[in-house]
């Protein structure tokens, strides 16, 4: 249901749910921490119109399985947004609004053509192909910002959990060359030391070109991320956790109480305090 956008009360966000979305309970929650209030909303409510886009700031559309994959990875759910809410969208993005889609959420994106979307048409320029490996991978991995923007705002890296198994980053030479060049790459996989990965297994767990681990969209407002910040806000939801506690009290530190990964979502409450 189209509207007019409301920016005189506090910005709140529209977390997409449906059939196999499985991330929503954290997402919320990491906003929640971060400052900033959120509805967990079914497609089919959306589309039946007991919830309106326009309500709403920022759109998130959160990892999973949506529809099972059945029909590639978040193709199904990105058919039922297209063929049902593609007005509303186009008039969410024409405003000083934010998408953020994680994992399944970057997929629906893809196939939606909302990154990169160069032009208005929204083509789809990218796709997320099946792992290098074939398998599910599931593991930590290390993300370094590969530019300055709103969501990669005192950002040093990220630490956290991939869980997917069409994640490889693939599009056309001419694409990436135009990604790269428009500095729209905002994180990439790296190593530990935050050296680059170089395409190399495990640090890349999936093959992705150019280490690619996530996107925005021309014009900023749209992120595409493959990995799972939300799953790991918390200090000890790292991996290694129990070793980075024995160094930081030889070191005389204090514990951190939750993970660098809650400075993507902080990023998206201070956007809209400006």
């Amino acid at each position: 249901m189209a509207g007019t956008y409301n920016t005189r009360t506090p910005a709140k966000a529209l977390i997409m749910s449906g059939y196999g979305i499985n991330s929503e309970m954290e997402t919320e929650e990491a906003l929640m921490r971060a400052g900033m209030a959120s509805d967990i909303v079914h497609i089919n409510d959306l589309i039946a119109g007991e919830k309106a886009l326009s309500d709403y700031r920022v759109m998130v559309f959160p990892g999973g399985f949506s529809y099972g994959d059945d029909t590639g990875a978040g193709n199904a759910y990105a058919n039922r947004v297209r063929n049902n809410l593609w007005s509303d969208v186009k008039e969410f993005l024409a405003g000083d609004n934010l998408v953020l889609g994680i994992c399944n959420g970057f997929q629906i994106l893809a196939n939606l053509g909302l990154i990169p979307a160069f032009d208005q048409d929204r083509p789809r320029d990218i796709a997320l192909m099946p792992n290098r490996k074939g398998v599910l991978e599931c593991r930590f991995v290390t993300l370094k910002p590969a530019s300055e923007n709103l969501w990669t705002k005192g950002i040093t890296h990220l630490y956290c959990p991939v869980s997917h198994g069409e994640g490889n980053f693939s599009c056309s030479e001419e694409t990436l060359e135009r990604i790269e060049r428009e500095n729209m790459v905002a994180f990439r996989y790296c190593r530990d030391d935050l050296s680059p990965a170089g395409g190399e297994y495990p640090h890349n767990p999936n093959g992705s070109i150019g280490d690619i681990a996530g996107i925005t969209s021309a014009d900023g407002k749209v992120l595409g991320l493959m990995p799972h910040p939300e799953r790991a806000m918390e200090f000890v939801n790292l991996y290694d956790w129990p070793t980075r506690k024995e160094r930081l009290k030889r070191e005389g530190k204090p514990l951190p109480t939750e993970s660098m990964n809650m400075q993507l979502f902080r990023n998206i409450v201070d956007y809209f305090g400006k």
